[in-house]
């Protein structure tokens, strides 16, 4: 059946680069080029790394699709159309743990050296133009790829600095999170940040003297030159494509040393100090099974709390793919080797305060969409979450009923669990709040609201006899 062009849906993160632009009509996601950008993708898949790349997952599967797909740009119609896989869900890279974050930039500085050893090389640096599927990174800024210029550095160098390296150098040499420094700045971190925090001793760090000190001060003496005039400066001084080739293996060596392996958190051990017996554990495991096949197979389920990825697992045996949230990026970190190790594609662990989850940001708000706008699931489990967030970060139980089913698609399933206020839990969470602050917190006042907002279809007090399980069908 044929699509009008005028169902096609500009991409909102896709608007820097005028040669070309992402839309999504239906399900799929296309990308108009400009005459140059068009003749560039035929160059590029004529090239032997290229099929060789998207052969092997490291670059998403593209194919060429009819130009009449999607709205000409200003007066003039695309010069070809491209066609995507689509990402199963969109991830920011303040969302990732450092692994997760390493691995996507090694990932693409051995695109680069691939492109650059074939006659291409990459005009973007940004983390942004990595996804995931899973625990696999999957490069896809296809728009990204040109000819490479002899004499010329890669034009990508300072994104990926501010966007990736900066970042892990914060949390690998500091042991800063870098997470909230790339949620505050859509173009990342700048080199004047970073500078005070590494003075004195701190230069010698590996990485730290060549790409923040030198690279910020070259960035400050080449402020009023154009890139034009650096560019041919650069030649005079014999730059080649052998000393570019060479520096992104010294950048490729850099990223593969950094590590940080971080101490364990309250977070890390909560399987074993939760307080849940055998009996508990297992009858929730089997509640939990139930309520995601009793209906038809989740296309995508939110594991909100997700820790060590038990439930998130488990979920991945009923479901086409799972994002598990969880605030503490070590343990997400630990999750996330884990599923690498297990080669799991199913499975997307993510760091998300859920009191505070992430917001739009970049131009107008919308450049890189919220967490909510990105998270229509057909089954959301909430397990263990209500009682922090109700009593621990103080929102009303309405305000968390509200939005658990406002991350829920229409008809989609809620499975939750209520902890009642007598469970040790919940009263080691009370005694730190004054006395009389949650009088609405009852296992009555949770029922009638979630069914207010859902048919409630099973529900399970569990052995312990503190806490109560719950399926509820939103909106009906």
């Amino acid at each position: 059946m044929a699509i009008s062009p005028a169902a096609a849906r500009p991409e909102p993160a896709s608007f820097r680069d005028p040669a070309n632009r992402v839309f999504h009509v239906g399900n799929e996601v296309l990308r108009g080029l400009d005459a140059q950008a068009a003749e560039h993708w035929r160059a590029l898949r004529a090239t032997a790394f290229f099929p060789a790349l998207v052969a092997a997952g490291k670059v998403c599967a593209t194919e060429d699709a009819p130009p009449a797909l999607v709205p000409a740009s200003a007066a003039d119609p695309w010069a070809a159309v491209l066609r995507h896989e689509r990402i199963p869900f969109v991830s920011h890279p303040y969302e990732w743990s450092f692994t997760m974050l390493r691995d996507a930039a090694l990932l693409h500085l051995e695109i680069l050296r691939a492109a650059l050893a074939d006659g291409f090389t990459t005009k973007d640096g940004s983390a942004y133009n990595l996804q995931w599927r899973g625990a696999e990174a999957v490069f896809i800024d296809i728009g990204s790829f040109e000819p490479v210029r002899d004499g010329e550095p890669w034009a990508g160098y300072r994104q990926f600095c501010q966007t990736v390296l900066y970042p892990l150098l914060l949390t690998a040499h500091l042991g800063v999170d870098f997470q909230s420094w790339l949620r505050a700045r859509v173009d990342g971190i700048e080199a004047d940040q970073l500078r005070p925090l590494f003075a004195g001793a701190r230069r010698l760090r590996p990485g730290v003297l060549t790409h923040v000190h030198l690279h910020g001060a070259m960035q400050q003496r080449n402020a009023a030159a154009s890139t034009t005039d650096v560019r041919a400066q650069l030649r005079a001084a014999g730059y080649s494509r052998e000393l570019l080739l060479a520096t992104v293996r010294g950048i490729e060596k850099l990223v593969r040393k950094l590590d940080r392996r971080p101490a364990g958190s309250h977070w890390s051990d909560y399987q074993r100090t939760c307080g849940y017996s055998a009996q508990d554990r297992a009858a929730k495991e089997r509640f939990v099974s139930a309520a995601l096949t009793a209906g038809a197979r989740p296309r995508l389920v939110l594991d909100l709390g997700a820790n060590d990825g038990r439930y998130a697992r488990l979920a991945a045996g009923h479901a086409d793919y799972v994002v598990a949230v969880e605030q503490d990026p070590a343990v997400v970190d630990e999750l996330y080797r884990a599923l690498r190790a297990e080669g799991h594609r199913r499975i997307l662990p993510l760091v998300l305060d859920l009191a505070d989850p992430s917001p739009g940001g970049g131009w107008r708000g919308v450049e890189r969409a919220g967490f909510a706008e990105r998270a229509s699931a057909d089954a959301v489990l909430a397990l263990a979450v209500v009682h922090h967030l109700a009593i621990g970060r103080n929102v009303p139980l309405p305000e968390v009923i509200d939005w658990l089913a406002g991350l829920t698609a229409p008809g989609g399933a809620v499975v939750v669990e209520f902890v009642h206020p007598e469970d040790p839990m919940a009263r080691r969470l009370l005694a730190n709040k004054p006395e009389g602050l949650f009088p609405d917190y009852r296992r009555d006042t949770f029922e009638r609201l979630l069914a207010a907002r859902g048919r409630i279809t099973d529900r399970l007090e569990l052995p312990s006899g503190t806490r109560t399980l719950y399926r509820a069908v939103m909106g009906g």
